[in-house]
């Protein structure tokens, strides 16, 4: 497989099944992000914390390939064959979330990002997810996009919080507490 095509040197990109489009177009956004989010999980998946989250780690990236296809392909071609963004996709996320919340002290305070590298890098992987939710509703109001993928983004920012929290545990980290001026 040939690595440059040249096809996307006057600034358009082709979707599944071949509908060409803007670099620029918020579907591209859309999908760029999740698979800058992607890249995120694993750089998560990478920190030695993590070993025993490799597993999970590697089971959202690959659900972010899924829906980065899913948003990669033109709504009107309903015959490009791509694997389904399902609620599992959500449910496992949530069996993750609370299996991590478990272990963990309630939440009395608004946490400042930080208290060690590797957390840092999951409040980072948490902000692109939002960015890419944000996107991928802005791409709702233009077109079809699947429920299940607006709520597995919102769901897995949830998860990344959950994990900072869980790493700051694993790491003895600090989690400072947000305290506003009056």
């Amino acid at each position: 497989m040939k690595i440059y095509t040249k096809g996307g040197d006057k600034g358009e990109t082709s979707l599944l099944g071949g509908t060409r489009l803007l670099k620029s177009n918020i579907r591209i956004e859309s999908y760029g992000t999740v698979d800058e989010l992607n890249s995120y999980i694993g750089l998560l998946r990478d920190q030695e914390v993590n070993t025993s989250k490799r597993a999970e780690l590697i089971d959202i990236q690959n659900a972010l390939f899924v829906i980065g296809a899913d948003l990669a392909t033109d709504p009107a071609k309903t015959k490009v064959k791509r694997p389904p963004v399902t609620e599992e996709f959500t449910v496992r996320l949530e069996n993750m979330i609370d299996a991590m919340d478990a272990q963990l002290p309630a939440m009395k305070f608004f946490v400042l990002p930080g208290g060690h590298q590797s957390v840092s890098f999951a409040h980072i992987a948490r902000t692109v997810c939002r960015r890419a939710e944000r996107q991928v509703i802005a791409l709702a109001e233009q077109e079809f996009v699947s429920e299940e993928v607006k709520v597995y983004l919102n769901r897995l920012s949830d998860y990344i919080f959950v994990l900072s929290r869980w790493m700051s545990q694993q790491l003895s980290a600090e989690e400072i507490p947000w305290q506003p001026k009056s």
